[in-house]
């Protein structure tokens, strides 16, 4: 039964607080939380947020993607759309509101315009990707992806843990591989794209703002980089005979920490692997990984340039050979103007006239729709930063604020739309 449309930013905030947690009892994991793509989990989660939208008035369908999808019609069928979303699935051992806040705002959003939408210029619909995290099959922006369009035909070869492809995985789901670009967007058919997502960084909190503004999403470069040496017995080689490849790794790894503080990019080594692996043998071969961000190209590209430069000149000085695989490159992303301003009107709607900028060091779903329609995005204060792990945690009051400015966004947005 559906509830009175009329609810209280503190109420409607309490309700998606609850929601948060409903949808953290849904996990593949016996402790802590984990939603893939494509999975019974998948199914549950489309499931109780397609109900969350018949109850705040929407219409709703799953896409070919396995995106779920909820519409509000404007002052009349077949208007163009402005999409609010973010992302359902999750990585293992995740916390409650990465993507998911996003995307209880969104419906709560459209509940709240739902008694006014004669006076909408344009349809909203709200969004639940189906997968953003690429937990399953290493890909990223599924969901987002094939919404904009820009689905790769070599992610159906993709397997998971299980070895099952990711094409059988559709066809298990209930869906048609054959019929993916049947959840493609025209930009044509939108206005615009907006998400709200919390900030998964300790910038907002320290700065005592509830809320921010995205300039930019950046671009991630990520490279294996594989550091070749001579394995010999550790106890029978001097110092002055080792080509230790572990010994150009560490430099490598400090290095990278190094330029990226003096450069103001976001450089890190998650992986490190050494062969032979054994105790007493210097090590012959370690591969490494390089995740490498910043607020514009340039200055990641610059960065890059730097450390190639220096662990290029240390294997020199060690007579060791250094190996580069670029295997992810994406560009920074840049939100629109026009969706910035209509967010801050949204933000002064809670009271902050002046609020704070700051660019995204993670990905989001906004990424990919940017290839077809302007982006906007609004970030939620997150307690000490912390995001991607069980202890991930928003204050109540700062999503009643959230929902305040996205509603109010939507209004300023279908101001504009006017003109």
């Amino acid at each position: 039964m559906s509830r009175d449309p009329v609810m209280t930013s503190d109420a409607a905030a309490a309700l998606i607080m609850a929601r948060c947690d409903e949808l953290a009892g849904i996990s593949a994991m016996p402790e802590g939380i984990l939603r893939a793509y494509l999975t019974e989990e998948h199914r549950r989660h489309n499931a109780l947020a397609a109900r969350w939208m018949v109850e705040a008035g929407l219409e709703v369908w799953q896409d070919a993607a396995g995106n779920q999808c909820g519409r509000l019609e404007g002052t009349r069928p077949g208007l163009p759309t402005l999409v609010i979303a973010s992302h359902l699935d999750t990585v293992p051992d995740a916390g409650r509101y990465d993507g998911i806040l996003g995307v209880l705002l969104g419906i709560e959003t459209a509940r709240r315009l739902a008694p006014h939408a004669s006076e909408l210029p344009f349809a909203v619909e709200i969004v639940a990707f189906a997968d953003e995290e690429g937990t399953r099959f290493g890909a990223t922006l599924l969901g987002s992806r094939a919404m904009a369009g820009t689905w790769d035909a070599g992610w159906w070869e993709a397997t998971d843990a299980a070895g099952i492809s990711m094409a059988q995985a559709f066809w298990d789901f209930g869906l048609d591989p054959e019929k993916i670009h049947d959840a493609a967007r025209a930009p044509e058919d939108l206005v615009g794209y907006l998400e709200a997502h919390i900030e998964q960084g300790p910038y907002l909190e320290a700065a005592g703002r509830p809320l921010g503004l995205v300039s930019s999403i950046a671009g991630a470069r990520r490279f294996k980089l594989t550091i070749l040496g001579e394995a010999r017995h550790a106890g029978g080689t001097p110092y002055e005979r080792r080509r230790d490849a572990l010994i150009g790794a560490a430099q490598a790894v400090l290095d990278v920490e190094r330029i990226g503080r003096d450069r103001g990019v976001i450089a890190t080594v998650g992986q490190l692997d050494t062969r032979p692996g054994a105790v007493n043998v210097v090590p012959g071969e370690v591969e490494f990984s390089l995740d490498l961000r910043a607020e514009s190209d340039t200055l990641r590209d610059s960065a890059w340039d730097e450390i190639h430069a220096a662990l290029s000149g240390f294997c020199t000085q060690r007579c060791l050979e250094l190996v580069i695989e670029e295997i992810h490159s994406a560009p920074t992303v840049s939100c629109s103007p026009r969706l910035r301003q209509a967010l801050a009107a949204g933000v002064a709607e809670t009271g902050d006239h002046d609020p704070i900028t700051l660019y995204s060091r993670a990905g989001h779903d906004a990424m990919a729709m940017a290839a077809v329609t302007e982006i906007g995005m609004l970030f939620t204060r997150c307690e000490d930063g912390i995001s991607h792990h069980p202890e991930e945690n928003v204050l109540e009051t700062d999503v009643a604020l959230a929902l305040q400015a996205l509603e109010r966004a939507v209004w300023a947005v279908a101001a504009e739309h006017r003109e």
